[in-house]
C-alpha cells in the first residue's frame, strides 16, 4: 500500500520559493525600459486594477475569514487594514494610491470604472477568486500574501545571504524615468517600501509555521496554478501594449 508523503517545513519552504523565483515575463523589461508608448500604458494599468490591485483586500479578507488560527488572523487583519487603510503608512486605502499613477500620467481615471478585462486577465481574476474562497485558507494565504504581494526575490527575505529585492531611488522608477510621472504620485511605491517588509516576514511566518500535513500539497499546488494564470494574464496585456519577444532583441 502506497502513502502520500507529506512535504516537512523546509520542503514546503522549498517549494514555494520554487514557485515564487519563477514570477517573471518576458516582456517585463520592456515596461521597465520604457519600450510601450504612452498611450498602451493605460491597458496596463487598469487591467492590473480591476484583476487584482482594487479587490486585493478582499481577498486578504477571504483568508482571514475562514482561518481557525488567531495568530495568522491577527497577521491578516494587520495586512487587511492597511490594504483597506492604508492606516500605517499613507493614510489612504492602497487601491486608491495605485489611482495616483495613472492620474499623474493625465490618464482619464474614469475608464478605471468600466474596465473590460482581456481573457488572461479573466481567467486569472476566477482563479483568484476560487482559490482564496473555496480552497481552504492555506491556499487563499498563500495566493494573496506571497505570491500577489511576493516577488522573485523571496528568498531574500528569508535568508539573509540570499539576494534582497532591488530598491533604486524613486527618480529610477520607470514611470518616472521614461513617463515623466511625478514623483509625488509615487504614493503606493512609498506605502509598499514603508511597510512591505514586515508584510513579507508576516507572510512567510504565517505560511511555514502555521500550514501543516496535505494543506502543504495544496497550497503549493495552487501557487503553482497561479503561476500559470498569471503568465498567461501577462502575456495578453504584453500583446495589447503592443509588445512581442521580437522587440527583446532589437
Amino acid at each position: 500500500m502506497f502513502h502520500n508523503v507529506v512535504m516537512d517545513n523546509a520542503a514546503f519552504t522549498e517549494a514555494l520559493l520554487q514557485v515564487m523565483e519563477r514570477k517573471h515575463h518576458w516582456a517585463w523589461p520592456l515596461f521597465t525600459s520604457g519600450q510601450v508608448k504612452k498611450e498602451r500604458l493605460h491597458v496596463h494599468l487598469e487591467q492590473e486594477y480591476e484583476t487584482y490591485v482594487r479587490d486585493f483586500p478582499v481577498f486578504i479578507g477571504n483568508a482571514y475569514v475562514q482561518c481557525p488560527i488567531a495568530e495568522v488572523r491577527r497577521d491578516l487583519a494587520e495586512n487587511l487594514y492597511e490594504e483597506e487603510t492604508g492606516g500605517l503608512s499613507a493614510g489612504r486605502p492602497h487601491p486608491e494610491l495605485f489611482l495616483e499613477y495613472p492620474r499623474g500620467l493625465g490618464f482619464d481615471l474614469a475608464r478605471f470604472q468600466r474596465v473590460t478585462l482581456l481573457p488572461g486577465a479573466l481567467a486569472y481574476r476566477a482563479f483568484l477568486d476560487d482559490a482564496t474562497r473555496n480552497r481552504g485558507w492555506e491556499a487563499a494565504l498563500c495566493v494573496t500574501t506571497i505570491f500577489i504581494e511576493g516577488t522573485p526575490y523571496e528568498r531574500g527575505e528569508i535568508d539573509a545571504q540570499a539576494k534582497k529585492r532591488p530598491a533604486p531611488p524613486l527618480s529610477e522608477h520607470p514611470l518616472v524615468k521614461h513617463y515623466g510621472l511625478p514623483e509625488a504620485h509615487l504614493a503606493l511605491t512609498k506605502a509598499h517600501r514603508a511597510v512591505e517588509g514586515d508584510h513579507r516576514a508576516a507572510a512567510w511566518r504565517m505560511a511555514s509555521g502555521h500550514i501543516q500535513g496535505a494543506a502543504r500539497d495544496r497550497a503549493v499546488s495552487t501557487m503553482e496554478e497561479a503561476l500559470v494564470h498569471w503568465q498567461r494574464y501577462r502575456d495578453d496585456v504584453a500583446e495589447a501594449c503592443g509588445l512581442s519577444r521580437d522587440m527583446l532583441a532589437a
